[in-house]
This record gives C-alpha cells, sequence and structure tokens, in this order.
C-alpha cells in the first residue's frame, strides 16, 4: 500500500488517496488542527496554535463544522472545536524540500458569518484540483463565537475572532503546505460571499501581511454593508435577560453560558438585521488600539483603501448577475414589501446616516423610485427590479468601488468578471424555484467544486466546458498572476484585460461565451455613485 503519510510541524497524519473528475490521482487529508478547541477562557478571544500530537492522526475523516443552524431544519449543529482545515494535493513525497512544489489555493466558505463549513458536501476538491494545484480547505468561528465584540479594551475581546482565525490557518499554511508539495510562496486566497469579503479584508488587513500572495473574490467585498457588525455584547445581553452593569459582567455571562443559549439568541437577532443593507450584528469591526495583542483591523476599511497602505497583491474580483435572488432564502416574499415600504432599508450602512433622519429618509426615497416607480408596487409586478436593487447595492456597487480603488492605487493588476452563464450546474436558483434570467448568489460554487447538489456533466456539455473553462482561469490567476496569461482554445482565445484605472472598467463576461466588456450597469451604477456621494467615508472613493 502506497504510504500517504505527512510529517506536518504538528505531528504525522494519514491521508487517503482519491480520483479527481479528469480521472487523475490525488491525496486528500482533512481535519487537520490548525488551532485549540476555543472553549472555556479560550472563547471568543484570539485563536491559540493547535497542540502537536503523538502517533499518526488519522486524515481521513472531517473535522468539526462551527456551530450553526441546520440548513433544513435550523436545529443547532457543529461545535465549539472546529478550527480545522482540509488539505488536497496532487502529490506527496518524503522529501518535501525537493518535491515539485506547486500553488497553493486557500478557500474561505460563505454563509453570511452564521453557516458553512470546509466539508466536502459543499466544497469537494474533485474540480479545482484538476488544475494542478493544492488546495486547502479552511473552517473559522461563525456568528457569536467568531465576532463577540466588546468597547472595553482590557478584556481582550474587541472582534474578529473569526478573521483571526483565518489568519491562523494561513500562517499553519506557510508553515507545513510545503511537506503537501505546495509553495509557501505561491498562496491564493479565495472565497464566495461572506468568505469573498473576508478575502477582501485579509488584503486590508496589517496582520495578514506576508501570509499570501494573490486574491479572489467572488461575490462579496468589504465594500458591501453587510459584511460589518458592531460592539453587541449589550445586545446579547439584552437578547438573553443578562443583568450587567458594565461589559466585564456581560463577558462572564458569556463565557459561563451554554452553546445552546448563545446560538439561540443570535438567531433572535440576526433574523432582523439580515433583511436590510445596514450593519449587522456580527461582522468586521475597527478595534481598539489599547486592545493586548495583534489587531485585525486597526482603521476602517474603507479608510484603509483610500490610504493605499494594504496588501497589494494580483486580485480578481466578480459578482453574478441576480446575486440579489439569494434574498428569496433570507426574506420570505410575503415580507419583500419592506424594500419599498420600508425604504430606509435601502440605504446602506455604510453611509453612516441615522435612520429616521431627513437625509436617509431622502436617500430611501430616490432609491425606491429610481428601482419601482411612483406606482403600486407589488412582488409580482417588480420582482426584476427587486433582484437588481438586492443585487446592485448588497454586492455589485462595492465590487465594483473595489475594482475601481485597487486599480486606481495599486501596480498590481485587476481583473473583473460578471458570470451570467446558465446551465444545470446553477444549483442554488432552481432551490429557489426562480425563473427570471440571472445567475444566483453562489451557483458558481459547482464551477469549481464538486457539491451534492450538482452532477459531474458529461464530457462536451456545456457545464462540462464552463468547469474546465473556470478551472483554468482561476488556477491560471493562482500560477500566473494572470487567469489569461496566453490564447488558449479553451478559452476562446480571449485575453482578459485588467482594470488600470477608476473609469472605463473591463470585465469578462463568463457566459456560454467568453467576451470582453465594459462598465457593468452603468445606468444603474451612476445612480448609485450619486447615492454613495452622500457618505462621509465612501464619497472619497
Amino acid at each position: 500500500m502506497e504510504d500517504t503519510v505527512v510529517e506536518t510541524a504538528l505531528g504525522s497524519i494519514r491521508g487517503e488517496i482519491c480520483e479527481d473528475v479528469r480521472g487523475g490521482r490525488f491525496y486528500s487529508f482533512t481535519g487537520i488542527p490548525y488551532g485549540k478547541p476555543p472553549v472555556g477562557e479560550l472563547r471568543f478571544k484570539a485563536p491559540v496554535p493547535a497542540e502537536p500530537w503523538n502517533g499518526i492522526r488519522d486524515g481521513t475523516k472531517m473535522g468539526h463544522q462551527a456551530i450553526q443552524g441546520n440548513v433544513l431544519s435550523g436545529e443547532m449543529v457543529g461545535s465549539e472545536d472546529c478550527l480545522n482545515l482540509n488539505v488536497y494535493t496532487p502529490h506527496v513525497s518524503r522529501d518535501s524540500l525537493n518535491c515539485n512544489k506547486k500553488p497553493v489555493m486557500v478557500f474561505i466558505h460563505g454563509g453570511g458569518f452564521l453557516s458553512g463549513s470546509n466539508g466536502k458536501d459543499m466544497y469537494g476538491p474533485e474540480i479545482i484540483i484538476s488544475g494542478g494545484v493544492v488546495l486547502v480547505v479552511i473552517n473559522y468561528r461563525l456568528g457569536i463565537f467568531g465576532f463577540l465584540s466588546l468597547e472595553d479594551p482590557s478584556l481582550g475581546v474587541p472582534g474578529n475572532a473569526a478573521f483571526k482565525d483565518m489568519v491562523l490557518a494561513l500562517k499553519w499554511v506557510q508553515t507545513n503546505i510545503s511537506k503537501f508539495c505546495g509553495d509557501p510562496t505561491n498562496v491564493t486566497i479565495f472565497g464566495n460571499s461572506a468568505g469573498a469579503a473576508a478575502v477582501h479584508f485579509l488584503m486590508l488587513s496589517p496582520m495578514a501581511k506576508g501570509l499570501f500572495h494573490k486574491a479572489i473574490c467572488q461575490s462579496g467585498s468589504a465594500l458591501s454593508s453587510w459584511a460589518y457588525g458592531m460592539n453587541n455584547g449589550e445586545i446579547m445581553a439584552r437578547q438573553m435577560g443578562i443583568s450587567y452593569s458594565d461589559e466585564k459582567q456581560i463577558l462572564d455571562s458569556l463565557l459561563k453560558a451554554s452553546v445552546e443559549e448563545l446560538f439561540k439568541a443570535q438567531e433572535a437577532i440576526d433574523k432582523e438585521t439580515i433583511k436590510a443593507n445596514r450593519f449587522r450584528f456580527i461582522g468586521a469591526v475597527v478595534e481598539d488600539s489599547k486592545t493586548d495583542g495583534e489587531l485585525f483591523l486597526t482603521q476602517h476599511p474603507v479608510e484603509t483603501l483610500l490610504s493605499g497602505n494594504y496588501n497589494k497583491v494580483p486580485f480578481l474580483v466578480g459578482y453574478n448577475s441576480g446575486d440579489g435572488m439569494i434574498f428569496d432564502s433570507l426574506v420570505p416574499p410575503e415580507e419583500n414589501d419592506i424594500y419599498w415600504i420600508d425604504k430606509e432599508y435601502n440605504v446602506p450602512g455604510l453611509l453612516y446616516l441615522k435612520k429616521g433622519s431627513a437625509l436617509s429618509k431622502t436617500l430611501g426615497d430616490e432609491i425606491v423610485r429610481y428601482y419601482f416607480g411612483t406606482g403600486k408596487i407589488s412582488r409580482e409586478t417588480h420582482l426584476k427590479e427587486l433582484y437588481n436593487i438586492t443585487t446592485d447595492n448588497s454586492f455589485l456597487r462595492g465590487i465594483l468601488y473595489s475594482v475601481q480603488n485597487h486599480g486606481g492605487s495599486s501596480a498590481t493588476p485587476v481583473y473583473m468578471y460578471k458570470m451570467s452563464l446558465e446551465t444545470n450546474l446553477n444549483f442554488y436558483k432552481a432551490i429557489l424555484s426562480i425563473e427570471l434570467p440571472g445567475v444566483c448568489h453562489a451557483d458558481e460554487i459547482g464551477y469549481l467544486f464538486s457539491t451534492f447538489l450538482t452532477e459531474t456533466p458529461s464530457p462536451g456539455t456545456v457545464e462540462d466546458t464552463a468547469q474546465r473553462r473556470f478551472v483554468r482561469m482561476w488556477t491560471n490567476f493562482a500560477k500566473f498572476a494572470n487567469p489569461t496569461p496566453c490564447r488558449d482554445p479553451l478559452l476562446e482565445n480571449v485575453i482578459w484585460t485588467p482594470a488600470v484605472c477608476r473609469d472605463n472598467i473591463p470585465y469578462l463576461d463568463i457566459s456560454a461565451n467568453l467576451v470582453m466588456r465594459r462598465n457593468p450597469e452603468p445606468d444603474r451604477m451612476k445612480f448609485w455613485k450619486k447615492v454613495y456621494s452622500n457618505g462621509r467615508l465612501v464619497s472619497k472613493l
């Protein structure tokens, strides 16, 4: 039997041999701990590196997922002991110094910072591993466990613990990935949705400097209001009926609370905040500089982007044409009228306008009038407009801002795409039973990963060709910092042009054909530029 044992810095781990979609062989190592279980006094705190183990660890079983609600039942599943990652590699070698090291791609899953995992059921490696890379898929803490944020710096819980989990995982990659024939000097981080926002925050964080060399954001950015949180200790205390006179009492109570109690409270709080494009109670926060330890965000990410003082690496970022369709899974159709009745729900949190203020009301009126007109509004008559407003407001505008500003302040290339291809691999739109044209949020996942919702396409089908194209472009970027380094018949000999300035943005339309275009949704984006001109930060973007 072929030896599948790899010696990491923490101990030996045994994997298994698997087969990719092209019939190639790869090696799988799952459930590898990179951090100590964040339990007891470590709950809510920055992660601590995992401890060494004795003997040979079984790397054929999945690690625990983070605490979250079951997708179907909503019941709590998972464990606080969730800081683990999976490694998939085309090669292993006892001589890791001289093996043919491959580019490394580290994937950060989405799920609104409340759900998701590195499980093979959604992020099976069989597709992207065929592109000749080493793939790492990580878990991180979710919900209040990863995003409790207290104002008192002496308590050591400033927020962003989940992002610090990601940093620790990237440090593990730097230390260990060469043992799996991966190149620690060529690491690409990529993610979808909340995972994409996390990738962008990592680009803007001084804590992550030097830990990666390229970045891909799929339908998310640090310029989406939904990616931001707030100091939320008192919110949790009120929801849980905790009596307190200061944040220390709150923290003491939350440390003693059961995971079930914490989960129940966060679910009740998030049920309302997820609807709006304002800040949620979990997400990224700027940390108090007086807090002991290394900080993830030392100033507002918008200020960091404007300063140009961030991790300047080649950047590939884009969106799905109907990203906003995902809100059908978040806001019940019978409650859709909140978007045109409570018009201020559409005012982005990044404008920092107090709800109920004259300007907030004015902008809410303008947004609703622009998308829905002045007549009678209903889901039945304005469904396309509803999907447009949620796509633009929650995804596209922030992504386009990101492209414009990275392209204008960095010498490294910035590539933008629009995913408009509709095939049988677009599983989320099918689940939501949406019939209008457009590609739903997360529907690019089936072109990069094996999922329990998608089947392996037959050779020569449009799905097969599309998967091959996605893998070719994404892994080309990881290898060469360019998704189309040369003319390639599979890619229809298209050369993907990077954005080099703030205006006249080129983007690749990924449809049945690959076509270079300019300026996505120009009229709608011109409108949002006017809306954002009212913000104290984003008006400068």
